[in-house]
């Protein structure tokens, strides 16, 4: 590998992404291979542009792309995945749930041809040091039945936040995405499965984010959106 991407999706986190960014640059300044990091802000009404920009005279290897209006997670992930030019690119969570430091054990898995590599919260070796309150976690078991169901992926974990790919695989999953909030993690894994493309699963150590944005009503839109991937497979959409 020549170069990391690391994207950064951002919606309300003038407090907490300095932190994430500072975090990410000490680690991969220690590194030996080249690096960029692209925050992309979410149309957010704070002021996270405004803190990201003025840490790019500290930071030099960091881009903001800056979007006036809220589209949804899975959008602007999309959009820095596909603006990124690195030959390996993952994209992690502004709240540093799972820290930068797992690249180092994913990339071995790319040297041995994997195409994506994406971040588990259950399988052994992983580790999680704030669990989620008890009804998030009965919701998420829900979401992760009604996904094995319609859309089998042959993975313990669609949606931990820390996910890389090779810059072939980005180039062929992320133009055919089209959801654009919550179950877009769903979305361009049943696409890399549908192209043939190698995934694996490494375990992560992930802090749960007790500011979470997302809501009751946010998981109802996820299921529609799993809905909405298994009609696009169907109807042969992703081809």
């Amino acid at each position: 590998m020549k170069k990391l991407s690391v994207v950064v999706p951002a919606y309300k986190e003038e407090h907490r992404i300095v932190q994430t960014l500072r975090h990410t640059q000490a680690f991969l300044q220690a590194q030996g291979y080249e690096y960029e990091i692209l925050v992309v802000v979410d149309g957010s009404p704070d002021n996270t542009s405004g803190v990201v920009s003025g840490l790019i005279s500290e930071i030099p290897q960091l881009r903001l792309i800056n979007n006036s209006e809220n589209h949804g997670k899975g959008y602007v992930v999309k959009q820095g995945m596909l603006e990124a030019t690195g030959d390996i690119r993952v994209f992690m969570d502004a709240d540093n749930s799972t820290t930068i430091e797992h690249i180092a054990s994913f990339l071995p898995y790319f040297e041995q041809g994997f195409d994506a590599v994406i971040g588990s919260r259950r399988i052994a070796g992983s580790h999680i040091t704030v669990h989620q309150p008890w009804f998030r976690d009965f919701l998420g078991g829900v979401f992760r039945f009604i996904v094995h169901t319609l859309v089998p992926l042959r993975v313990t974990d669609s949606q931990c936040g820390f996910k890389a790919f090779t810059a072939e695989a980005s180039e062929k999953i992320f133009p055919k995405q089209t959801i654009s909030r919550w179950a877009f993690d769903v979305e361009i894994l049943a696409i890399a499965r549908k192209m043939h493309l190698k995934i694996q699963e490494a375990p992560v150590t992930w802090v749960n984010d007790t500011a979470s944005t997302v809501r009751f009503s946010g998981m109802v839109g996820m299921l529609f959106e799993v809905a909405q991937v298994r009609l696009n497979l169907w109807s042969g959409k992703y081809r």
